[in-house]
């Protein structure tokens, strides 16, 4: 089977994004953060082998999709390094923080919906990690909300 992405494109944002969330672990864990980002990406390869689509794109941005929101990293960062279409797609999975908490999912999910299926893909990769075991700081509440977060409707 051929690949649709590159192992040197998915290292340079691995890297990246390794550098960016430097020092940040996995909520609740003593685990580098870079690991959800490793099984965000996982999640992109395993739906690459079926869906015929730009993994280059999905892979960088599954890799990058929280540099905006949770590091220093900005717009012009991204677009920098890896071009218009990714830095576009990681700033539509980034929650606008400018508005109140419970209009940024839904922002975000209507920012997303307007981009390429790839990151459409990402959004839904995250939220089957996420979905995993919930962290065991998460109270009942917290669980409840999270899961009830409507699924994106992206006409696929």
């Amino acid at each position: 089977m051929e690949l649709n992405w590159s192992q040197d494109n998915y290292i340079k944002a691995y890297r990246f994004a390794a550098h960016g969330h430097k020092g940040q672990l996995y909520p609740g864990t003593e685990i580098s953060y870079i690991m959800h980002l490793s099984f965000v990406s996982i999640e992109i390869i395993g739906a690459l082998t079926v869906e015929q689509c730009n993994g280059d794109l999905a892979l960088q941005c599954a890799i990058l999709h929280d540099t905006i929101e949770d590091t220093d990293v900005t717009f012009e960062q991204l677009k920098s390094e890896f071009g218009l279409s990714v830095a576009n797609g990681v700033q539509a999975l980034t929650k606008d923080n400018n508005l109140p908490k419970h209009l940024q999912m839904s922002d975000s999910l209507q920012r997303i919906k307007e981009q390429p299926q790839e990151i459409w893909m990402v959004k839904l990769a995250d939220r089957i990690t996420n979905l995993q075991a919930p962290p065991h700081y998460w109270k009942q509440d917290k669980i409840i909300q999270y899961r009830a977060i409507p699924s994106p409707d992206f006409g696929v």
